[in-house]
């Protein structure tokens, strides 16, 4: 069994990246709360996870 590791290397940096979530579910349309969202289907929190990495990847092509 693999060992799930959900945890922020920087604990500063927790409050950057709650935000960041955020926008990029508002960017797709999800409804993301604060705390606790298990409600939110498999395709619902895969888009936001998917349009935190397409934001990450443009970012880092525009600093090449």
């Amino acid at each position: 069994m693999s060992k799930k590791n959900n945890r922020i290397n920087v604990p500063e940096a927790r409050e950057a990246m709650d935000k960041f979530k955020m926008e990029a579910a508002s960017e797709v349309g999800v409804n993301l709360k604060e705390g606790y969202n298990g409600d939110l289907s498999s395709r619902e929190a895969g888009s936001v996870g998917g349009q935190m990495v397409k934001k990450m990847i443009e970012s880092y092509e525009k600093s090449l």
